[in-house]
């Protein structure tokens, strides 16, 4: 994804509807429209390749650029092109909420795709105009959900999964251990979904000025809607032919109307790709020792499965990231070294994975809190182990959508007798001391090592019960806990958090609680330089004298079967279990909603 504006003449406008369209009359012959261009889902975090450009792909890029817009005279309006755009539902939130302050700032947004999926028609929902390329499509089925159970696969190959869980409705042991859901966690995502439908109908609704009734009987159209469909069901406005856009914005606008580059571009690399660029980023320094000479907020990204030790990019499975203590430990303490720093805001987007880690975390932005105000925003998810870290904050931003909860523990091993059985592998196993077997890879747990894993794992929900009441104040736990899921509108009436708003608004707010006006943002923990880059993806080539190739041959076939949402479901799934490997408690909830 990549961003695109061009400042040309300003003009001030007033709008008039004609012929059943959007139409806005100019007072003065040229008009300059912003155009930001969305490919696939911006960036949360950047990953170390801003000396290619501005960082202006990301989410915040995004929000700041549509921010800035509301105060440039330069321009008349804003296009947001979709070109096969992924956002999620939280993004479209987001970048939602940044488009209506730039209509409150009597500026007008339209959006032009060659087709609307599920998450790019709510985005348009929020803007003056939706256009759709002629002969394009719209397609907003409603809401599915799949959920994969493998214990019948497990035990096909020959593998028991003892995994144990606290928690009725935590629902995170169950891919590996059931064949279908428990009633416990049928009825907790069936009332995540139902909420998740209702807030993707509200702004369908209140964007297109349909009634509950109106909308309904769009939806029977618009699963698979040409352009003609979509226009009569009332979700678009206008067909119009790509090449012709401009043509058609100069009628409307009644001037000639002019875009081309990103005006908020200050390195000039925006819209220059080459081999040199590259080389040159060669000799960039790593940004962890960014120099700091102005008030700072701090953002303070715990994105991934949450793991002891060091942050990476991938896991055992490949896909997904996971964030590390010990990185986070790190980025707190360069934070807490910066007296410029006047806040910080922990942007979370995670469905937690090792309870050890989760607590260091905890413990660490509690450290943070002696010194600097620390305030959480929550992207897609915090859960399990991302809502034990989002406890420590004092203040919590959710936006509508965003799953919290599943405050539950989940533990367990993997037993393979039946497996070593049928590959003809002989285990032999020595054991010394009372509980030396216990984590046999070949033996299953009896009835009695079963309720001894059940009481550790119970020491630490209490632990984690207790972070959740310290931290929120007033929360229920008979009506939270026990790995119940919520989004982020229902999540404030029970105080699992405090405010309804993206990242944007975190950053914003409390910079007005700590009385800054002009400030800085910096991210943590920062990106690596470019050698760091290379020897994370390519350390082991690098490092041998001989050629080594890593090269997972059931990869693209399972992202070909499972598509990309489910098969990046399962592998953050199989990376989270797979820490059972190291240890045996987690607070991790599964990934279990994606919207197309």
């Amino acid at each position: 994804m990549r961003s695109f504006v061009h400042a040309a003449h300003s003009t001030l406008l007033s709008s008039v509807a004609a012929a059943g369209l959007v139409s806005f009359s100019a007072q003065a012959e040229d008009v300059s429209l912003a155009v930001i261009e969305i490919y696939g889902a911006p960036a949360e975090v950047e990953v170390g390749y801003s000396w290619l450009g501005d960082g202006s792909d990301s989410l915040l890029g995004i929000i700041s650029t549509i921010d800035t817009l509301a105060y440039d005279k330069e321009f008349a309006g804003l296009v947001i092109r979709l070109k096969d755009s992924s956002l999620s539902a939280t993004q479209v939130e987001e970048i939602g909420s940044a488009i209506e302050r730039l209509r409150e700032a009597d500026k007008k947004v339209h959006v032009f795709a060659e087709g609307y999926g599920t998450t790019d028609l709510l985005l348009a929902s929020y803007a003056d105009e939706v256009l759709l390329q002629k002969g394009g499509y719209v397609s907003f089925p409603g809401l599915h959900s799949e959920e994969m159970y493998l214990a019948d696969t497990l035990e096909w190959i020959g593998v028991e999964a003892q995994l144990v869980q606290v928690g009725d409705y935590k629902g995170a042991n169950e891919q590996m251990t059931r064949s279908q859901p428990s009633p416990a966690w049928d009825k907790n995502i069936d009332a995540l979904l139902d909420s998740m439908y209702a807030n993707m109908r509200e702004k369908l609704m209140r964007g297109r000025d349909l009634t509950e009734t109106e909308l309904d009987e769009s939806m029977r159209v618009i699963w698979a809607a040409n352009g003609e469909e979509a226009i009569d069901a009332g979700v678009i406005d206008a067909e119009i032919d790509l090449p012709l856009l401009r043509d058609y914005f100069s009628e409307q606008y009644d001037g000639e109307v002019e875009w081309v580059s990103d005006p908020y571009d200050t390195n000039g690399q925006a819209d220059s790709f080459s081999p040199f660029s590259i080389f040159s980023g060669l000799s960039t320094p790593s940004r962890s020792s960014i120099n700091i000479d102005h008030p700072t907020i701090a953002v303070l990204h715990v994105n991934g499965t949450i793991i002891d030790g060091d942050s990476s990019s991938g896991g055992l499975f490949g896909g997904g990231s996971s964030v590390g203590s010990r990185t986070i430990r790190n980025a707190i303490e360069t934070i807490l070294e910066e007296e410029l720093i006047e806040g910080v805001v922990v942007r979370i987007d995670s469905p937690g994975g090792s309870a050890i880690a989760s607590e260091v975390m905890w413990q660490g932005i509690e450290r943070l809190k002696t010194e600097k105000p620390v305030w959480v925003s929550v992207g897609s998810m915090a859960a399990s182990g991302g809502y034990y870290v989002l406890s420590a904050g004092d203040r919590v931003f959710v936006n509508p959508s965003s799953i919290v909860g599943s405050i539950g523990v989940v533990g367990g091993k993997y037993a393979m007798g039946d497996l070593y059985d049928k590959a003809k592998i002989n285990i032999v196993e020595r054991s010394r001391g009372p509980m030396g077997d216990l984590f046999s890879s070949a033996s299953a747990w009896d009835s009695g090592q079963i309720s001894l894993m059940r009481r550790e794992m119970k020491e630490t929900y209490n632990l984690f019960t207790s972070r959740v009441e310290a931290g929120r104040e007033g929360i229920d736990l008979s009506k939270t806990a026990e790995g119940r899921l919520f989004v982020g509108s229902d999540a404030i009436d029970l105080d699992m958090a405090d405010d309804l708003g993206g990242l944007d608004d975190a950053i914003n707010t409390l910079a007005a609680e700590v009385e800054l006006v002009d400030f800085d943002v910096v991210h943590y923990p920062q990106p690596p330089s470019f050698e760091e880059m290379l020897l994370e993806q390519f350390g082991q080539f690098l490092r041998s004298p001989r050629v080594s190739v890593d090269i997972n041959p059931l990869e693209s076939v399972l992202r070909t079967m499972l598509g990309e949402a489910r098969y990046e479901s399962v592998v953050d799934t199989l990376n989270a279990l797979a820490l059972l490997e190291r240890e045996r408690v987690l607070l991790v909830n599964p990934r279990v909603i994606h919207i197309r």
